[in-house]
């Protein structure tokens, strides 16, 4: 990657960038020599998660969240990551989150980029971590990351926002929905979108009951969970503090309602975050993330070319055949690799 093209980025250059997330998302080489460059330029960005099921808005609201974010006195550059499904069959996505954000697209200080998250599992592709970093290391203060929309399965995110807000719709089986261990407990933030709807009080109180009733799990670094409420800082005097209480709110995002009052409690959340020591601690938890799956990535290419495509091709058909157990073949295969090291 030439260095001009990571000089142009840090100042600013949207061309650079675009091209930069281009072989990022490619996983090139070129895109990994980026990444090093860029990586002691990033930590800064403010990550907003949103997440939810399918006709929940996520889009209209992600598109109204981001034109209040630059209507702040400092006007902030903003960056939009939207991960579309791919078709398991073609490999292809519609990637219509831009068609969607029309509006955004004539303010500089917006980048939106679409992806398709290519069959990875968790509502989120496997390079958008990637991606936020460079929009990071560009300066762009908040970064949305819109998730797939595939329901209960959608907790990656976690992983990788400091703000995760889970959006719902009155009318979808919240009173189901709410109760379940599922994406609802990884909630910074609760919306109940389309509020002008019946059933919209309904569905907050409903939430706010569960809320109260400590139906909740925090999840921060090293996977740890709190089901009380409050936390104790890491000082050696033991300080208890407030834990962070999920407010619900109403919007109505093809009218802009209650955006600005997320977008005070995204604010006040940032501010929690850092004043109780958990923004460095969701960072830790998010890098950990990050080389587990990179390390992962790179075993299994590791491994997969240790192995001999017949041999891989007959300790299948051995499995198919039900002459060989599934356990019994990993054995085998691994085998290879071991082999190879030696």
């Amino acid at each position: 990657m030439p260095a001009e093209q990571i000089s142009e980025l840090r100042k600013g250059n949207r061309l650079a960038l675009s091209r930069i997330l281009s072989q990022i998302e490619a996983a090139s080489p070129a895109g990994e020599r980026a990444l090093e460059e860029l990586f002691p330029y990033t930590g800064q960005a403010h990550k907003i998660g949103i997440t939810g099921p399918p006709g929940s808005g996520k889009s209209t609201l992600v598109n109204a969240l981001a034109r209040n974010l630059r209507d702040l006195p400092e006007k902030p550059k903003v960056a939009i990551i939207a991960v579309d499904p791919t078709s398991p069959f073609s490999g292809g996505a519609i990637l219509g989150d831009r068609v969607r954000m029309l509006d955004l697209q004539g303010d500089k200080g917006i980048f939106i980029r679409s992806m398709a998250s290519r069959g990875t599992l968790g509502g989120l592709a496997a390079q958008t971590e990637m991606l936020s970093q460079a929009f990071d290391a560009a300066g762009y203060q908040y970064i949305i990351i819109e998730t797939v929309g595939a329901g209960q399965s959608e907790v990656d995110i976690v992983n990788l926002a400091h703000t995760t807000i889970v959006v719902d719709v009155p009318g979808m089986g919240d009173d189901i929905q709410s109760i379940k261990a599922g994406i609802l407990e990884i909630a910074d933030v609760l919306v109940v979108n389309k509020a002008d709807h019946l059933g919209a009080d309904q569905s907050v109180k409903h939430l706010q009951t569960m809320i109260a009733m400590g139906y909740r799990a925090l999840r921060y670094a090293a996977g740890k969970h709190m089901l009380h409420e409050t936390i104790t800082q890491k000082h050696e005097e033991e300080t208890p503090t407030q834990a962070w209480i999920p407010p619900v709110l109403k919007t109505i995002a093809s009218d802009r309602k209650g955006i600005q009052e997320l977008v005070d409690v995204i604010l006040k959340h940032g501010a929690y975050l850092k004043e109780t020591g958990l923004w460095a601690e969701k960072a830790q938890s998010a890098i950990t993330e990050t080389l587990r799956k990179l390390i992962i990535s790179k075993l299994y290419t590791q491994w997969r070319q240790s192995v001999p495509e017949d041999a891989l091709q007959d300790i299948i058909q051995q499995v198919s055949q039900r002459k060989c157990h599934p356990h019994q073949a990993i054995e085998q295969l691994l085998a290879y690799n071991k082999t190879t090291s030696n």
